[in-house]
């Protein structure tokens, strides 16, 4: 029993290269085929990430089940990461080139037709995620982008209800401190 759970079937070698390798063609396929992936915005996009997840996984394993094995296989996929990671931070214009740059939906209130196509986003999609974040409609977006790593910034055309309540409030604690500090000469001096 203990054989088979800690002993190797494959070469050490090759366990630590083949989820070095799936790795680095799943990036590669990622910034082929978009950020669309990433931001999940339908079923069939979810669809597609497990069945990659489950497609890859002898690709990672091979014909190893032991337990030593999948443990290699996950270290070696956290320690590839780790250092592309690490790698990517000390070269910004190479992770930007791998990355990609956030793509403009809307700006200055119009929709971005150009950005939709590359992303292959509809305007119906756009929508719910402006639903997600809080918003009615499209016509209370300002700017929207979908930046690289799948997350849309959405910019209002006018302040949100709680942003206007915080300038409010800091407004009028401005106020009150110059009333005090008006307190505080008129008590000093008297």
């Amino acid at each position: 029993m203990w054989t088979h759970m800690f002993v190797l079937a494959l070469p050490l070698a090759e366990k630590i290269l083949r989820p070095a390798i799936v790795y680095a063609f799943l990036v590669v396929m990622l910034r082929i085929f978009g950020k669309r992936e990433l931001a999940q915005l339908n079923p069939f996009d979810l669809v597609v990430l497990l069945s990659v997840s489950n497609t890859v996984q002898n690709a990672i394993i091979g014909e190893d089940n032991s337990v030593s094995g999948g443990l290699i296989g996950a270290f070696t996929l956290f320690a590839v990461n780790y250092l592309v990671v690490r790698f990517l931070f000390r070269h910004r214009r190479l992770d930007e080139i791998l990355e990609g740059t956030p793509t403009k939906l809307v700006e200055n209130g119009r929709l971005c037709e150009d950005g939709l196509a590359k992303e292959l986003l509809s305007r119906s999609e756009l929508l719910t995620v402006a639903h997600r974040q809080g918003f009615g409609s499209l016509d209370e977006v300002q700017s929207c982008s979908l930046e690289p790593g799948g997350a849309f910034y959405i910019e209002p055309k006018e302040p949100r209800p709680h942003e206007r309540h915080h300038a409010e409030v800091m407004k009028r604690m401005g106020q009150l401190s110059s009333q005090l500090e008006d307190l505080r000469r008129l008590v000093s001096t008297r």
